[in-house]
């Protein structure tokens, strides 16, 4: 990673007589807010008799235990707070407008304001040769493209991005799969050998912990949710589609979705076990409410409805 160097406005000292940010980690490696102000909190305190009563103090807020409550969790920043703590702890240039998104993300209240945010944060550390964690997690998510091709590639040698591209059901020109191609080979889902050809570096891929993951995924999950409903019109013999409608306790509900997660890793290690692939196929499964919560009667019991189309 190449770093970026800058020059703040002034030093606050640890206890070795340098900068606290050398002893803490780089901004750009953390995704909370509210854990880069507690960690700064920690090695300031840690070396002298700084407290959360000076820190507020120094940020402007009047109640002197604001800082601790918005660490734990029981208060948040606003974007124009945000901007106070960050000079409070010494924060310019590119740490500061980070810090800020990293505030902003943690408060947006939509998926497309999370991943605007997001992207901003992608784009500034990039704009200064930094990586955010999790943002290559984030731009597999964000597309059926990438995990299509992923899919594809490896069974195709010595095929061309328009080949490719034709292979698909889904309109994507040879430029696109050119462009996510170089994604997956630089993201390291793919490697490409001296013919040309590809190969998948893991035969799965599994959803990391970084916490704007979700977000990318919700967007995959609603695009193909809409190639779910225009294969409907396909024969059959090429899909398969069924669903009930139950009545459900909260109990039930886990224990359905506990079973849900057993079958998901009995299908991968089917499709796992073949070596090669003659279709890319996908497997959604959902269970979601269709009514609020009832108050249970005991005597009751839920009923069931089937369909198969």
């Amino acid at each position: 990673m190449v770093k970026f160097a800058q020059k703040r406005k002034f030093y606050v000292l640890n206890c070795k007589n340098k900068p606290i940010f050398d002893t803490m980690k780089e901004i750009i490696e953390y995704t909370d807010y509210r854990k880069f102000i507690q960690d700064y909190y920690d090695e300031r305190k840690r070396c002298s008799a700084f407290s959360w009563h000076a820190f507020a103090q120094k940020a402007g807020f009047s109640s002197d235990v604001y800082l601790k409550y918005v660490c734990e969790g029981k208060k948040n920043l606003s974007i124009a707070s945000a901007g106070s703590v960050a000079s409070a702890m010494g924060l310019v240039g590119f740490e500061y407008d980070y810090f800020i998104l990293m505030v902003s993300y943690a408060h947006a209240k939509s998926d497309t304001a999370k991943r605007a945010a997001f992207e901003e944060r992608c784009a500034l550390a990039q704009a200064h040769k930094m990586r955010v964690l999790g943002s290559e997690e984030f731009d597999y998510f964000k597309s059926w493209k990438n995990s299509v091709i992923r899919e594809l590639a490896p069974h195709m040698p010595g095929a061309r991005p328009l080949e490719m591209a034709k292979a698909c059901r889904q309109k994507i020109s040879a430029a696109e799969v050119s462009e996510t191609l170089n994604f997956l080979v630089k993201a390291k889902l793919l490697k490409k050998d001296r013919s040309g050809n590809y190969q998948q570096t893991d035969k799965a891929i599994k959803m990391g912990s970084v916490d704007v993951v979700p977000v990318a995924a919700r967007d995959l999950q609603r695009q193909m949710g809409e190639f779910a409903i225009q294969s409907l019109d396909l024969p059959l013999s090429e899909r398969m589609m069924s669903g009930y409608t139950l009545g459900l306790t909260r109990r039930a509900y886990e224990r359905i979705k506990k079973e849900t997660e057993d079958y998901y890793r009995r299908v991968v290690a089917i499709a796992t076990e073949e070596d090669e692939t003659e279709q890319v196929y996908r497997l959604n499964v959902q269970l979601f409410p269709l009514s609020e919560r009832l108050e249970t009667k005991k005597d009751f019991k839920g009923g069931v409805s089937h369909e198969k189309v």
